[in-house]
């Protein structure tokens, strides 16, 4: 979807100015014009109908998980992809039904959010919300945050006191340890981050 107000309605409410510039929203292939001409129409949808966004997101993640079966795999999906929605209320029916069938994952920046949510959520420290990661750390949550360290440099081995794993060897946070920093290298337009989003190594 796009991300934070790109289409008239914040698809981030806890986004910060940092996170928005560094978004990845354009990084990779999303930088492509047919990509961001999808999650606008993606997200023009789920605005529009509702009822039939989360239907057709129901008949995906259902063929996703006969074509993994087919091929001896596990399906694993992650609806927040470049947004920050509450997906367990939205659409709660897809966790219940495909519980033990598919496992869903996302980060968020809502500390009270991914301390209750029923599927994995890392929560993304921000240069406004050190408090809350912090409050996540101690309740045995993970953060993932954002360093300034190239490409193939080894990652701070601590931050906060907590122990940094590298968040940029897979996205398969539900495998992560708890209780840790998931540490990811700043990329795209991040790499130039002023705002305090990326924290100095």
């Amino acid at each position: 979807l796009s991300p934070a107000d790109m289409s008239g309605k914040n698809l981030c409410p806890n986004s910060s100015p940092g996170c928005v510039a560094a978004c990845l929203n354009t990084a990779g292939r999303g930088a492509f014009n047919s990509v961001q001409a999808g999650r606008a129409m993606r997200t023009a949808k789920f605005h529009a109908d509702r009822a039939r966004f989360i239907a057709r997101l129901d008949f995906e993640i259902a063929r996703g998980i006969r074509s993994a079966r087919r091929a001896g795999m596990r399906v694993t999906v992650r609806l927040n992809g470049t947004s920050d929605l509450a997906w367990e209320k939205i659409a709660p029916g897809l966790f219940s039904k495909y519980r033990g069938a598919a496992t869903f994952y996302d980060y968020t920046k809502d500390a009270a959010r991914a301390a209750r949510a029923e599927y994995n959520l890392t929560f993304s420290r921000a240069e406004h919300n050190d408090a809350a990661a912090r409050g996540v750390l101690a309740s045995g949550g993970n953060v993932a945050v954002a360093f300034a360290v190239k490409r193939g440099a080894p990652l701070p081995q601590s931050w906060e006191g907590y122990p940094v794993i590298d968040g940029d060897e897979h996205d398969l946070r539900f495998l992560d340890p708890r209780g840790v920093v998931v540490g990811l290298r700043a990329k795209g337009k991040a790499r130039a981050d002023a705002s305090g989003f990326v924290v100095a190594a």
